[in-house]
């Protein structure tokens, strides 16, 4: 029984130092206990290492604040405590959760993207699930009647057209119009060391783009609320009611691996860091690795036969791409599995110069901005936030030039920016 008395005391060392304001890392995660979510161990150990806390792992914090309440839960796969659910953590700890709300993906994290997701009971926990990317995007009044606090934990990639920043401003106008508080708890960024791209336009607004943001808009979603109060883009100019669970020993310079993958498409870190880059491709003829075990790793088509050495063959795969483009055709293109990331943690910079070099290269060019698979599958203008940036390409515009056409916006978003952030 010593160990398990160790893994106790170690435990409550940790909630006692909270408590007192001494943030003490818990010890390193054992690797020869389950792992139902398929959490990286080394990832975690890395952090906790490092001493970052998670707004979730400090649980002396807010644990006080939802004592006696019925609780909603913003939540998906990436909502862990250690390498437990978060649901279940507090569930422990006698938290009364009513209701849980699922974002694209679901709950679980198994929905392909842009798949609708059905509400439903959950099989493990017996809890109401409402889907947020089903029938609507916003909690209903119905949703919420049940409900004292409302929490949100989400991982975050930090790129305007990741979906979990439209769930969030849709639940905070929800909490708000409700009288609801809504807690955060805040996690890192691992792209938040850039702030870049063309700032969207109001036309091309929609869920994949709701503000006037660029495309990695180097904020934390607990700064990202604190932004969408401040500059009242919420209905009305309406403010939700905030609390935010801060990280400890985090800075925006922090580098951060993901120990759970955001989403089915996002498995590994490079993809997420390629991604701000790459998902303008999807506004296009051109395939990111949808359909492979590497997608947002690799860019082709069948037409660049020729043009590129690098081959691969989109498939079929359940729970990840199930009709990807240019689905059982050889495409041929850039292999981008080993490129060094480093290269965006220096520049703060996505890459332009790949969708300049592909354009370029792509023998029916009045056909490369013209992709639309289906109805879940939004245009590049919409990607991109407007529409010169695909006049540019076609004009043959040097990223130099492009980059030049983002100011001043560019920079007077990099000014407001600095008025909600919570960290270094």
């Amino acid at each position: 029984m010593r160990p398990y008395i160790f893994t106790i005391l170690s435990a409550l060392l940790f909630v006692s130092s909270c408590s007192s304001g001494v943030r003490v890392p818990p010890p390193p995660i054992k690797t020869n206990i389950p792992n139902p979510y398929n959490v990286d161990i080394d990832a975690i150990n890395k952090v906790k290492k490092a001493k970052l806390l998670t707004g979730a792992e400090q649980t002396a914090l807010y644990v006080p604040l939802l004592k006696g309440k019925r609780v909603g839960m913003v939540l998906n796969q990436t909502s862990i405590i250690g390498r437990k659910h978060s649901v279940d953590s507090l569930r422990t700890l006698g938290i009364n959760i009513v209701k849980v709300f699922g974002p694209e993906h679901g709950f679980r994290g198994q929905a392909s993207a842009g798949a609708k997701v059905e509400s439903n009971i959950d099989k493990k926990t017996g809890i109401p699930v409402i889907s947020l990317y089903g029938s609507h995007y916003k909690p209903t009044p119905a949703d919420l009647k049940d409900i004292d606090l409302v929490v949100f934990d989400i991982q975050d990639v930090g790129a305007r057209f990741y979906t979990y920043i439209s769930t969030l401003h849709y639940l905070m106008e929800a909490c708000a119009e409700n009288n609801l508080e809504l807690l955060i708890l805040d996690r890192p960024n691992p792209n938040a060391f850039s702030v870049d791209g063309p700032i969207l336009e109001e036309k091309f607004k929609s869920f994949i783009g709701m503000h006037p943001v660029p495309i990695t808009h180097g904020m934390t979603i607990g700064e990202y609320a604190k932004m969408i109060n401040g500059e009242g883009w919420l209905k009305n100019k309406i403010q939700c009611k905030l609390n935010i669970i801060k990280m400890a020993n985090y800075t925006h310079s922090t580098q951060y691996t993901l120990p759970v993958k955001p989403s089915p498409n996002l498995n590994t870190q490079q993809s997420i860091l390629l991604y701000p880059s790459l998902c303008l491709f999807e506004g296009t003829i051109i395939s990111q690795g949808r359909g492979t075990y590497f997608p947002f790793q690799v860019l082709g088509s069948p037409k660049l036969k020729g043009k590129f050495k690098f081959s691969f063959t989109p498939v079929s795969i359940p729970g990840m791409s199930e009709t990807p483009l240019h689905q059982n055709e050889v495409c041929y293109g850039l292999d981008l599995r080993k490129y060094n990331t480093d290269i965006f943690l220096k520049s703060g910079r996505i890459n332009l110069q790949w969708l300049i070099d592909i354009y370029s290269a792509y023998p029916e060019k009045d056909k490369f901005f013209d992709y639309k698979q289906n109805k879940q599958i939004n245009n590049f203008d919409r990607l991109a936030g407007t529409e010169s940036l695909k006049q540019q390409i076609i004009a043959g515009k040097t990223e130099e030039e492009i980059r030049s056409s983002w100011e001043p916006s560019l920079s007077r978003y990099k000014l407001m920016r600095k008025k909600y952030l919570l960290y270094q």
